[in-house]
């Protein structure tokens, strides 16, 4: 089996792990005035959040086309049928369709959709799990009920310092998103696991408000018993990744893995102050952490 994802899928694995587990890791675009950037080593991240932050245009982002889709299952068809094709949220990107359309022209590969409804780390979490799984020898329909089990139980929570970005790329409602500008609020924003949408779950005035309180959201979203699984993913801001790790930390018992940044794509629509918490038990990896 082959696991195909995006990078909208935050994998926190080298080029040699992915290619031994399998992983076929399709790239999301990014368009930043004249020039159009393909996610990957020539978009580094320092360079990007300045142009982003002082270019004086917004970034428009783009999903694979089902043509480039269409290409790699047509090439891993004829290495290892079947395909398990991961991707970030239908609610938040058009990715997932475009693949499915992609299938279509290639009926041999015989492809399985499945859909995260969540992003970055969260949806990383699950394309690792399956691709371990499969290396284990597990069937398709017990993968897909450790996914269906994976995204049930994470958590993503975040916050931000400015809110321009995601209302440009009509990622949350304009209205609500031009009132907290207007009075400097500070979000805690989750991604809902029935539409793949963001949903508002609390704020504060300060980002240090909003890492004070983010711990509590958390808390309550969670089974009371631990330990969980736990990372956290910024943009460009690791001083505020060691706040927010730290403040979690103090609340609840976690086993971290190490600090993750946020695919450039996805930081086209929050800016560089981003900073994440994605939590869910341990015990809903066993067998595949």
């Amino acid at each position: 089996m082959q696991i195909v994802t995006d990078s909208g899928c935050d994998l926190n694995l080298t080029d040699k792990q992915k290619a031994e587990l399998g992983i076929h890791v399709v790239p999301l675009s990014v368009t930043l005035g004249q020039s159009t950037f393909e996610e990957g080593p020539e978009l580094d991240a320092a360079s990007f959040y300045t142009r982003l932050e002082t270019g004086g245009e917004l970034p428009t982002t783009s999903q694979p086309a089902p043509a480039t889709f269409a290409d790699l299952y047509r090439r891993l068809a004829k290495i290892a049928p079947p395909i398990l094709s991961i991707h970030i949220s239908s609610g938040l990107s058009g990715t997932l369709n475009s693949a499915r359309a992609a299938a279509v022209e290639v009926p041999e590969a015989k492809v399985t959709f499945f859909d995260t409804k969540t992003l970055s780390v969260g949806a990383g979490w699950q394309v690792e799990a399956a691709a371990r799984a499969a290396r284990a020898g597990w069937a398709m329909e017990r993968i897909l009920a450790l996914l269906e089990r994976i995204r049930a139980s994470t958590e993503t929570l975040f916050t931000l310092k400015e809110l321009k970005y995601l209302i440009h790329g009509g990622r949350i409602s304009h209205l609500k998103g031009l009132v907290a500008s207007v009075l400097d609020i500070k979000p805690i924003i989750g991604v809902d696991k029935k539409s793949g949408m963001y949903v508002q779950y609390g704020q504060a005035r300060t980002i240090s408000g909003a890492v004070k309180t983010l711990p509590d959201i958390m808390e309550s979203r969670l089974p009371p018993a631990g330990p969980f699984r736990a990372q956290i993913v910024h943009a460009l801001n690791p001083e505020g990744a060691v706040e927010l790790q730290r403040a979690v930390g103090e609340r609840l018992a976690c086993y971290w893995l190490p600090p993750s940044r946020l695919s450039l794509v996805l930081g086209a629509h929050t800016g560089a102050s981003l900073i994440g918490a994605v939590l869910a038990p341990r015990t809903v990896f066993e067998g595949v952490s």
